[in-house]
């Protein structure tokens, strides 16, 4: 099994809302033991959201399933304490404040190195340590609106927002990259890291085909290329009864599968129609608004020509897919939980455990017996 991978690495985890949890999350996956220390008020993810009746919201729960999570006062004297007793017996501190203030509670990268000289620090911040803009507030949204791709996607008339949020997952996903790096760097050096993860930068990275187009001086604008809504043969359609389906027979061979499905063999010569293809746009809305969604399924499901439903998260958990590989299984928090997507052998990773509360000196009695 995966949890093999860091069996015996003990985290620090002092991320919020979503990246930082996110990425720690993951790390549980691979068996690192995970404990999340949280200010007196807690993380603010604690009621985001829906509320589950206990008062907690279920997107928390989901984030922080696995963890151990201990409450830490850093403006007080034993509450630094208990951070700096933690981290002498941890390999990785994943944190997301932003930059400086870790320094002015007294845990800048110098007295790290001081606790714990072999330490893989990841600081996961909004624009990242330097630059001017490292002092900058931001949310998912406005960090992809600064890298570019969100002007790419949307209707002509305007950008859409796009969910899960794809800078905070971009970079708790930098961020595990960052862990496993620090990792093997310190197996060859023997020395720790400080690895600075921005999540502008990390959504920056996913939108490099948008930057190699506009290098070029393409035009990028939403519908205008073949990805973003340019091309008819690769697009979102509405059916009759106000369902959608995703529509991408880009091949030729996936294009002809298409037309043979629905008697149309005079479309065949028109996937070639010059970019924005409007006039076929409007020929496949009219022709897909002649069915529902589970007919049109039913009819292109066979022919194998890349078109999809477009499903509502609550009907995914019973997709046959989904059930036969077991990523997905009813978690301990009562709702789905999706786990790390990597097989080994075939076999599927453990369900997460619940998150638990504890307290520091239970967490340093446990890491000490371990050792």
């Amino acid at each position: 099994m995966l949890k093999d991978a860091l069996k015996g690495m003990h985290v620090v985890d002092m991320g919020q809302y979503i990246p930082g949890p996110f990425a720690t999350l993951l790390l549980t996956d691979l068996g690192a033991e995970v404990v999340k220390v949280e200010p007196p008020l807690g993380d603010p993810m604690r009621v985001f959201g829906p509320l589950d009746p206990d008062g907690i919201s279920p997107l928390y729960k989901v984030l922080n399933a696995g963890k151990t999570v201990v409450t830490v006062d850093l403006k007080a004297e034993d509450g630094k304490d208990q951070l700096a007793r933690l981290i002498r017996k941890s390999h990785i501190l994943v944190e997301s404040f932003r930059p400086g203030v870790l320094d002015r509670l007294g845990f800048g990268a110098s007295t790290l190195d001081v606790l714990n000289k072999s330490l893989t620090h990841v600081m996961l911040s909004g624009f990242g340590q330097t630059g001017p803009w490292r002092l900058k507030a931001g949310h998912d949204l406005t960090y992809l609106a600064l890298t570019g791709s969100l002007a790419m996607q949307g209707t002509e008339d305007r950008p859409v927002m796009p969910f899960p949020p794809a800078a905070d997952h971009a970079g708790a996903l930098m961020a595990v990259i960052a862990v496993l790096s620090g990792l093997l760097r310190r197996l060859r050096t023997g020395r720790g890291a400080h690895l600075d993860v921005s999540l502008h930068e990390s959504a920056l990275a996913l939108n490099g085909l948008g930057l190699a187009l506009g290098s070029r001086d393409v035009d990028t604008g939403r519908c205008r290329d073949l990805l973003n809504g340019g091309a008819a043969y690769y697009g979102i359609y509405r059916v009759k009864d106000g369902g959608f389906l995703a529509f991408a027979p880009i091949e030729p061979k996936f294009w002809a599968a298409f037309c043979g499905a629905v008697g149309r063999p005079d479309l065949l010569h028109r996937q070639a129609d010059p970019l924005p293809q409007e006039a076929l746009k409007a020929e496949l809305e009219s022709l897909f608004s002649t069915k529902s969604r589970d007919e049109w399924v039913a009819l292109l499901e066979p022919a194998d020509c890349c078109v999809e439903p477009v499903l509502d998260p609550r009907e995914v958990p019973n997709l046959p897919q989904v059930r036969e590989r077991g990523l997905s299984p009813m978690g301990a928090a009562g709702v789905v939980d999706p786990l790390l997507p990597i097989l080994l052998a075939e076999s599927p990773p453990a369900p997460r455990s619940a998150m638990r509360l504890s307290d520091v000196e239970d967490v340093i009695t446990a890491w000490s017996r371990r050792e």
